[in-house]
C-alpha cells in the first residue's frame, strides 16, 4: 500500500505516574525465588528491562486516552471540528460495550459528525488504526483522523505475580516472563491530508510533519496460540486474567515473520540497501530488539528504544517511542524512518514515512 497525501500532525502521550523497577517485582516474587534458588536480577537480565510504569489502581483507561489526545491536538493546526474519525487501538479497556471511543469522544469534545469506534488487535491496534485513518484521507472521505490507546499493567501484573507465588514453579515462571514486562501508558497520533498550516509557538522540532508514505502487512496466524490474555479458563467465574505467553517460539516465529515482512517492505518502499535511515520497533525487550534487527540487516545505531524505562506498554510502545524518539531529535526532517510492528496473532506491520 502506498500513500501520497497522508501526514502525521502530531503525536502526544502520557506517562503512568507509578515508576515500577524490576527490583520491586522480585521482592514479591522472593518467596519463588527462593523455591527455585534463582538470584536477584534475573527479570532485569532476561529482558533488559529495568523498570516500567503503572497507573493509581482506578485509573480510568478512557482518561489516559483523553489526555494524550487532548496533547495531540494542542499540538497541531488541526482544529477539533475537523476530526472526522477517532479510533480507540487499545488492548485495555473499561467496558465491552460501549466503544472505549465514545467516553473518549465526548472527552475531547469532538463533533457530533466525528466516526468514533474501537480497533483490537493485540500490540499492533493503533498502527491498524493509522492505516484505516490513512486510507480514508487517500479516499478523501475525510481530512483529519485521531488515533488514540491507553493500556495498564497494573492488574494483569499483579494477578500473575499472585499466580506464580501460589504455583511456585519454573513452567509458571516461564510462562509469566513477558507479562512481567509489562508497563502503562497513553498515546494518540493525529494525522491529516496536509492542508493545515503550523503552530508556529511550538518548538521547531515538534511542530515538524511528517509523511506517511506506505506500508506492508503480513501474518503467519497459525501461531496464534503463542501467546494469549483473557480470562482464567481454571477459573472462569473468579474475574481473573491471565496472560501466557511461550517467548521462545514467538521470538522464533516473529523474527522469521519480521524478516518475510521488511523484504516486501523494503520492495514496496523502493528503498535501496542504506534505507531506512531510522527505525522505531516495537518494544518487547533486549532479546527481540537485538535479533530482529541482526536477522534484518539494520544497525542497532538506527534504533531508538524506551523499552528499558517504560517496558512493553503493548498498542503504546512503537507510538510512544516514536514520539520521544522525536523529541530528542533522533527523528530529522529528511529521514526515511520504518515503523516496525509486530503483534501476537502473528501479526506484522510495517510502515514507511519521510520525516
Amino acid at each position: 500500500m502506498r500513500y501520497s497525501k497522508v501526514y502525521i500532525e502530531s503525536f502526544g502521550y502520557e506517562l503512568a505516574p507509578y515508576i515500577v523497577t524490576s527490583d520491586d517485582i522480585e521482592k514479591r516474587l522472593e518467596p519463588l525465588y527462593q523455591a527455585l534458588h534463582f538470584q536477584k536480577g534475573q527479570l532485569e537480565s532476561l529482558t533488559g528491562i529495568r523498570e516500567r510504569r503503572f497507573w493509581t489502581p482506578e485509573f480510568p483507561i478512557e482518561e489516559g486516552a483523553i489526555l494524550a489526545g487532548q496533547k495531540a491536538i494542542n499540538a497541531s493546526a488541526v482544529p477539533v471540528q475537523d476530526i472526522d474519525t477517532l479510533i480507540y487501538g487499545g488492548v485495555c479497556r473499561e467496558n465491552l460495550e460501549p466503544a472505549a471511543a465514545c467516553a473518549i469522544a465526548h472527552g475531547l469534545n469532538l463533533n457530533p459528525e466525528t466516526q468514533i469506534y474501537d480497533v483490537s488487535n493485540a500490540c499492533l491496534g493503533v498502527i491498524n488504526g493509522i492505516i484505516q485513518i490513512a486510507n480514508a484521507i487517500e479516499l478523501k472521505q475525510i481530512r483529519a483522523g485521531l488515533v488514540v490507546s491507553c493500556e495498564s499493567a497494573r492488574k494483569i501484573v499483579d494477578h500473575t505475580i499472585e499466580r506464580m507465588l501460589l504455583n511456585r514453579d519454573m513452567p509458571t515462571f516461564i510462562n509469566s516472563i513477558a507479562t512481567l514486562t509489562g508497563g502503562s501508558g497513553a498515546v494518540a497520533v493525529l494525522l491529516s491530508d496536509g492542508t493545515y498550516g503550523h503552530r508556529s509557538e511550538l518548538k521547531s522540532n515538534s511542530k515538524h510533519r511528517s509523511q506517511l508514505l506506505g506500508g506492508i502487512v503480513r501474518n503467519a496466524s497459525q501461531y496464534h496460540g503463542l501467546c494469549r490474555w483473557g480470562p482464567d479458563p481454571k477459573y472462569p467465574d473468579s474475574g481473573h486474567h491471565i496472560m501466557e505467553t511461550d517467548s521462545v517460539a514467538v521470538l522464533k516465529n516473529g523474527v522469521n515473520l519480521g524478516i518475510e515482512t521488511y523484504k516486501a517492505f523494503i520492495k514496496e518502499m523502493d528503498w535501496n540497501g542504506n534505507k531506512p535511515d531510522k527505525v522505531i520497533t516495537h518494544q518487547v525487550g533486549a532479546a527481540h530488539q537485538k535479533t530482529i534487527l541482526q536477522s534484518i540487516g539494520v544497525p542497532e545505531k538506527k534504533d531508538f528504544s524506551t523499552f528499558k524505562h517504560l517496558g512493553n506498554i503493548g498498542t503504546v510502545s512503537l507510538p510512544i517511542t516514536a514520539a520521544i524518539a522525536q523529541e530528542r531529535e533522533f527523528l530529522q526532517p529528511g529521514d526515511a524512518v520504518g515503523f516496525l510492528g509486530i503483534g501476537s496473532g502473528l501479526n506484522c506491520i510495517m510502515l514507511g514515512l519521510q520525516w
